[in-house]
């Protein structure tokens, strides 16, 4: 059992409702920089370590079973894959980092392709950063945190499986996330604490990248 979110404003959830009620699409994949699609629609990247659970939470936000494909063997996504929501903004899930056994080769992937996206991609709104609140944070999540700082792109920490920590537990996790946060000058200041198993957090998440999204027309 997980306690209440921070006390604050209750957000409007009904524009993230509304948009994610629409049609979410796989439009394009892309292992090379040349393979990019041409940028059409605000993009928000989900970027984590192999298993954090991002293709759970995509499925998750979107309420479709299989939008985005859980592997049992991490480090297997190798490619940026394009999703297009209500035709109002574009999903991008990326390579997983951080597994062991693919570590060298991911790290490249991040250095090369993922840099060169992350810095220079017209219409990157924002990058969802996963972290699993139920582990420490990792120094593969640190060098992300720096490399995402370098490119100049304003990234947000989600905390996944938060069913997993006890109220007590998930307001100290909350607590150390949001200093990593502030001590980074490209993450926004808003730490987004979510279950794919419960939907907790789900329907904020939503409200917070309607937001991001292309007005409707």
């Amino acid at each position: 059992m997980t306690g209440p979110a921070p006390a604050g404003p209750a957000p409007d959830l009904e524009p993230g409702r509304l948009l994610f009620a629409g049609t979410c699409t796989f439009v394009h994949a892309a292992q090379r920089l040349d393979q990019l699609p041409r940028p059409v629609l605000p993009e928000v990247a989900f970027a984590g370590r192999s298993n954090v659970g991002k293709s759970s939470l995509l499925n998750a936000l979107t309420g479709r079973r299989a939008l985005a494909r859980v592997s049992i063997t991490p480090g297997r996504t190798r490619q940026l894959n394009f999703f297009e929501l209500g035709g109002r903004l574009a999903l991008v899930d990326m390579p997983g980092y951080g597994y062991a056994k693919a570590g060298k080769a991911l790290l490249a992937d991040w250095q090369g392709l993922m840099f060169d996206y992350l810095r220079g991609r017209p219409g990157l709104v924002r990058v969802l950063l996963l972290l699993d609140a139920r582990i420490e944070i990792k120094a593969s999540d640190l060098e992300v945190m720096d490399l995402l700082d370098r490119a100049a792109v304003t990234f947000q920490i989600v905390l996944t499986k938060i069913d997993a920590l006890g109220p007590a537990a998930l307001a100290r996790k909350l607590e150390e996330v949001g200093q990593l946060a502030r001590a980074h000058p490209a993450a926004h200041p808003e730490v987004m604490p979510t279950s794919s198993e419960t939907g907790a957090g789900i329907a904020e998440l939503r409200a917070a990248l309607a937001a991001l999204a292309r007005s409707e027309t």
